[in-house]
């Protein structure tokens, strides 16, 4: 667990000391006994490793794709297009992908101009990357997703970094398990009133 300062620190101590672990994870076992404003999750962390990891084909450099194959371009993380994706896919989806947070190069699908799903990740402590993948609702469920992600995982890997998949939604834990992470706990994040 951790907390923003001390004193937030010792409330939840205290608030969660009797609870199996479990119950931890479970919003509504939280509220019962913290003052919670706000809840994000539960949602599923998932990890892989360099010998674990099943790349796309796609989100290989355009020459050794497949012609039918999306390319996938480098752009810097706060392109206007990376921006234009998130007006399109809605405050909600935009959020939970964070693109805004990425600190590494966006990795981009683009069709007509437009990106239409767009993958990078943030540089956590401990050297992990925390991924963020965006697809327009409109071309969901064509391997987009997977394809940008496995840009971003790739150049995690590359650069040494752990990556991390955090995902509440069923699809988008099928295109972490389809890139060979594996699932291996769960968090839930709340905001505890300060009253």
């Amino acid at each position: 667990m951790t907390a923003p300062d001390e004193r937030t620190a010792a409330t939840v101590r205290v608030a969660l000391r009797g609870l199996p672990v479990a119950a931890m994870v479970d919003a509504a076992a939280v509220r019962d006994v913290l003052p919670v404003t706000r809840v994000l999750g539960p949602a599923t962390l998932a990890y892989v490793s360099p010998e674990g990891f099943r790349r796309s084909a796609a989100s290989r450099p355009a020459e050794s794709s497949p012609a039918a194959s999306p390319s996938v371009e480098r752009l810097e993380s706060r392109h206007p297009a990376v921006r234009a994706l998130e007006r399109t896919a809605g405050p909600d989806d935009a959020g939970e992908a964070a693109l805004d947070e990425i600190t590494s190069p966006a990795f981009v699908v683009r069709e007509q101009g437009e990106a239409v799903a767009v993958g990078g990740y943030r540089q956590w402590p401990l050297r992990t990357a925390h991924l963020s993948v965006l697809t327009a609702p409109a071309a969901r469920g064509r391997g987009l997703a997977r394809t940008v992600a496995s840009a971003a995982v790739a150049h995690a890997l590359a650069a040494g970094l752990l990556p991390q998949w955090r995902a509440r939604l069923p699809a988008s834990r099928r295109v972490a398990a389809a890139l060979g992470f594996e699932e291996l706990g769960v968090q839930l994040s709340v905001e505890v009133a300060q009253d």
